[in-house]
Formats: C-alpha cells, structure tokens, sequence
C-alpha cells in the first residue's frame, strides 16, 4: 500500500529518485557516486535514506547476490505532478500563469523553447 509520504518527497529523496529515474535499477554505491559529483555526500546517510525510502513504499529493493539493487516504485510523472501542484498552490496561490510569467521573467528561454509554448499554447486554443 502506497503510503502518503511516497507523493511527498524530501529534497534529498527526490534527489535519488532523479537518479533512479534516471539511470534505472541502482545500488547504493551508485547512487552514492552520482550525488558525489555535485556535493559531498556520506554512504551511510545514503544507505539510511534510500532504506527510509523503502519503507515508505517509494522504492523497492532486490537482493542479487551480496547486493541490494534498488527500483524507483514512485512513478516519475505523478511525483512531478504532485510536487507541483503543492509548489503552484502554496507560492503562487493556484495560478499557473503567474508561475510561467515568472519563470518566463526570471530565466532565459531559447527560441526553441520558446516555440514548444507557443505550439503548446495553439494547442490548447484549439481544444
């Protein structure tokens, strides 16, 4: 059973979760050395986390030998959705067109970025 916390990840779950997504099924040593690369990073508070985590039913663990391989059981696009639902109603009082015009304002967009949200845009004038 999906426990409530599993849509609702800390920073650094989310942090391994990226990884997971990302390259696959992993070990701790794996996930260990991506974080390493941008901050230094302790193997045994990794190893904690990532067991925290399967106990919250966010990941799931196999044994293959000596190893414990480690599986994202979170589905990326859901995650995503749900982190920013709260992220859009809790800064930006539910409105997806402040936080657009605000990440329009604040980064630059290439001209192909750019041309994706205007398609975007025509696409949901024509639904």
């Amino acid at each position: 059973m999906k426990n409530k916390d599993s849509s609702n990840p800390t920073p650094s779950e989310l942090a391994i979760l990226q990884i997971l997504w990302k390259d696959g099924p992993s070990t701790v040593k794996h996930v260990h050395e991506k974080l390493s690369e941008e901050k230094e990073v302790v193997y045994t508070t990794i190893l904690k986390t990532m067991q925290v985590m399967s106990e919250k039913g966010m990941l799931r663990r196999t044994a293959k030998g000596r190893k414990h391989i480690y599986h994202a059981a979170v589905n990326q696009d859901e995650t995503q959705d749900a982190l920013l639902d709260r992220f859009l109603d809790k800064t930006f009082g539910g409105s997806a067109s402040k936080l657009v015009l605000k990440a329009l304002g604040n980064y630059s967009a290439s001209k192909e970025e750019l041309d994706q949200i205007k398609q975007f845009i025509e696409r949901k004038k024509n639904k």
